[in-house]
């Protein structure tokens, strides 16, 4: 049991995806425009990478080495397309906001390189905790920095206004250098955050 919460818990921290592993960041800085997107895009890849990991640790021992990545990619591909029509029938606008990046889940360094490295060579019941720690990781990660953004770069929170009607937005936080910026903050906020939790596990 502590050995499936340690693989949970490191994806949301230790070993995130965005803050230390720092990958899958194209579309982690694309989308965080609104907390909405960030929520959509976070929640669609921790379902692709949770059903990923699950098939491929389930038929693991049936998949030959030489077509174990074209293998992989489909899998992922499949359940890429099955988020992206469920995105496009039921919130059509948040499908349409994230455009592209959707569809590009199924190239998205964090899923192929959980897949390869983790889900491939382990158990079912090992999978899971793994799966859900990266995804919820990532998710907490994009809505986090979608947060700061909208707030300051719109005043609004799910595009209602949380600021005073006087309030200038930053129309920096709105643009790429932005998000940048946000980004370095949160990485040196976990920094911290990891900083305290090994001094606390020391003593």
């Amino acid at each position: 049991m502590n050995r499936l919460f340690k693989l949970f818990t490191n994806g949301l921290i230790r070993e995130n995806p965005l803050l230390m592993l720092m990958i899958g960041l194209c579309s982690s800085l694309a989308v965080t425009t609104s907390v909405a997107n960030g929520i959509g895009m976070g929640l669609s890849m921790t379902f692709v990478l949770l059903m990923s990991e699950l098939v491929i640790s389930l038929f693991r021992r049936l998949i030959p080495d030489s077509i174990r990545i074209p293998v992989f990619i489909i899998v992922i591909a499949a359940f890429t397309t099955v988020i992206d029509y469920v995105l496009k029938a039921y919130f059509p606008d948040l499908s349409k906001a994230m455009g592209v990046f959707i569809p590009l889940i199924v190239v998205n360094c964090i899923i192929m390189g959980r897949v390869e490295s983790f889900a491939s060579k382990q158990p079912l019941i090992c999978v899971i905790p793994d799966a859900l720690g990266m995804g919820l990781g990532y998710t907490w990660v994009l809505t986090g920095i979608a947060l700061v953004r909208e707030i300051l770069g719109n005043g609004t929170i799910l595009s209602v206004p949380v600021l005073p009607e006087n309030f200038a937005p930053i129309l920096f936080f709105t643009l790429p250098p932005g998000g940048f910026f946000v980004f370095a903050l949160f990485i040196a906020l976990n920094l911290f955050i990891k900083s305290r939790l090994k001094t606390e596990e020391g003593t």
